[in-house]
């Protein structure tokens, strides 16, 4: 059983329970992220097996009338062992979705992957247009780059701040300056794309800097936030038309998943129990 704390960020542990949160969500008219929960394998098996869960997901998916996709984490499906074993695993997920008109994310992870991740990122948007989506973080010094370089690849780019510490070297760790590189960036995109943007933040000033922008750029755009997370402010988005989507975990590796953000960054601790309290 899911502690009570724990169930307000996690949609349940199978994907039955997942699915009935994606369809309570969708009343309100927020779309659903799924992430089945489970990473940083060092095993074959383990990622084949998780790639496998996302296949059968996306079918019943596909099975329901229901607004949903999925989001998968890199070393869940093998970036650890190889680069090509991830990218085998992501392009079979992509190209089932593909066949049942689901869309897949990819999230980032850490700052030594991202090479690889953005790699298979470009070589499967192309080769199955606007069927996937790739998470860039705002914090690494190297992102101007990298939006420079995804910019006209044919899918959904997910700007966020970013959640792992990483060295001042290569990351910006002083919160204003991230969230400067962040209003920088968004900026960069709605100036660039004409579709394709997601603003992954429950920030209110990024999320009205986006509301500005779209406006401005006359582009649309889509928010993204946690399950759990200003779910009160996800609502009322999605009343005011604004499309919003509600990145929901689920899984039996749940304990492990808290612990390991609470490892990452102290700040992810506070940001959660800011979200248990309401603040």
């Amino acid at each position: 059983m899911i502690p009570p704390i724990a169930s307000r960020f996690v949609a349940g542990e199978s994907p039955e329970s997942a699915l009935d949160h994606t369809q309570s969500m969708n009343d309100d008219d927020v779309g659903v992220i799924l992430n089945l929960l489970g990473e940083h394998y060092d095993e074959t098996d383990p990622a084949r097996s998780d790639a496998t869960s996302y296949v059968n997901l996306i079918s019943e998916m596909a099975a329901r009338d229901i607004t949903a996709c999925v989001s998968v984490k890199p070393s869940q499906i093998g970036i650890d062992i190889s680069d090509d074993l991830f990218a085998e695993n992501l392009r079979r997920i992509v190209d089932h979705a593909h066949e049942h008109d689901v869309f897949v994310w990819c999230d980032m992870e850490d700052a030594d992957t991202t090479d690889a991740t953005l790699d298979t990122f470009v070589d499967l948007a192309t080769e199955y247009p606007w069927t996937v989506g790739q998470c860039i973080q705002a914090n690494l010094k190297r992102t101007a780059e990298d939006l420079n370089r995804t910019v006209d690849v044919p899918g959904k780019i997910r700007l966020v701040k970013g959640a792992y510490d990483e060295p001042g070297s290569i990351a910006h760790t002083d919160k204003a300056r991230i969230d400067e590189a962040y209003e920088e960036e968004l900026e960069y995109l709605f100036e660039h794309r004409d579709r394709g943007i997601a603003v992954g933040s429950h920030d209110p000033k990024m999320i009205e800097l986006a509301h500005r922008l779209g406006a401005e750029h006359d582009t649309d755009y889509e928010i993204q936030m946690l399950m759990g997370v200003r779910e009160d402010a996800q609502r009322r988005l999605a009343a005011e038309d604004v499309p919003v989507w509600q990145y929901a975990p689920y899984g039996d590796k749940w304990l492990s998943y808290f612990y390991r953000r609470v490892r990452e960054r102290k700040e992810n601790a506070l940001f959660a129990a800011r979200a248990v309290i309401g603040i």
